[in-house]
């Protein structure tokens, strides 16, 4: 395993992290947890990532099980949470002072630590204002509940408000943005971020390196009958990887698919260690429901060398480097 800073700060992540987004809670449960998250852990993965609005907190919860029942050493493991959609009523939601403060203790509770590595404002709230959130983060951080926060799906504008709220308020400012990153989705990670990665030193742990599995290749010839996306609750998902227009989007796969047989890689390693390869992506998350289904993904590490300058080149030749607007859901 490799391991990065994330961003200017002296945390080490692990290159390749493991996520619990739409798995832990629908279709793993404690069992199945112990053995990903053992596969993760015992092949150098040191950040575990979730949120209270997935599986409306279930993930949580199993996450937490599963790591307690491994008895893992806390110093040598990061978890994660993060903060927007806590329920229906309008204190459980958004990021004024309360509920972050709420979302907090309950992730604490369904985690079973007693603090969070690393504790994300799940996306921007124009309800509050950027000066409550901070201080709310900062707060939480004074109290030893909370070591480093940052934001997801935030604008680079957005952050820039909120480092210029802790630098003269002299709060704590965030110290990552997790972001959507992968060949369908670039702007921000490679265009609006530079001043921020620059100026701030942001790190980031973006998340859904196959685009929801497209770029592994497994949709080319239609949607197979396992697929997540046959399962009921899953039509968002089914919505988002076949929008309108997503042939074009197949082709592009399938000349993907040779170049990563060429190289002698899958094309889901590939997918995973072109994101990793760029320098200002501190960890990127990964997600399985299969152990062997993780094993390959974690074997992207190993495919990083793989990515020359002539392979980078012949990548930006099939996906002429126009990436698509990213699809906004809450469950990310």
């Amino acid at each position: 395993m490799i391991y990065q800073r994330l961003g200017k700060s002296g945390l080490k992540l692990s290159k390749l992290s493991f996520g619990s987004w739409v798995t832990f809670g629908t279709q793993v449960q404690v069992h199945d947890a112990e053995k990903l998250i053992s596969c993760a852990y015992e092949r150098g993965v040191n950040f575990f990532d979730n949120a209270e609005v997935y599986s409306h907190g279930l993930s949580e919860e199993v996450m937490g099980n599963a790591l307690a029942n491994l008895k893992l050493a806390r110093d040598t493991y990061c978890v994660s949470s993060k903060v927007f959609w806590g329920g229906d009523k309008p204190t459980q939601m958004g990021l004024h002072k309360k509920h972050v403060f709420e979302a907090c203790h309950a992730a604490l509770k369904r985690l079973r630590v007693d603090y969070l590595d690393l504790y994300f404002c799940h996306r921007p709230d124009v309800d509050t204002p950027t000066e409550e959130t901070v201080r709310a983060m900062h707060d939480l951080i004074q109290q030893g509940k909370v070591l480093y926060w940052g934001t997801s799906e935030w604008s680079a504008q957005q952050i820039t408000e909120a480092y210029q709220v802790a630098r003269e308020w002299k709060l704590t400012p965030p110290t990552m943005e997790q972001p959507e990153y992968n060949l369908f989705n670039r702007k921000k990670v490679e265009g609006d971020y530079l001043p921020l990665f620059e100026n701030f030193g942001l790190g980031t742990t973006i998340w859904s390196p196959l685009a929801s599995g497209i770029l592994t290749g497994k949709y080319n010839n239609g949607i197979p009958q396992d697929s997540r996306v046959t399962l009921p609750g899953y039509e968002w998902l089914k919505s988002r990887i076949f929008p309108e227009g997503s042939q074009e989007k197949i082709e592009k796969v399938k000349a993907f698919c040779v170049l990563a047989q060429e190289i002698k890689v899958s094309p889901a390693q590939l997918a995973i260690a072109w994101c990793a390869h760029n320098p200002n992506v501190s960890t990127v998350i990964l997600g399985a429901s299969k152990v062997t289904q993780l094993e390959e993904n974690l074997a992207a590490i190993e495919a990083l060398p793989k990515i020359t300058p002539d392979v980078v080149k012949r990548i930006e030749a099939i996906f002429e480097n126009k990436p698509d607007a990213p699809v906004d859901f809450k469950d990310s």
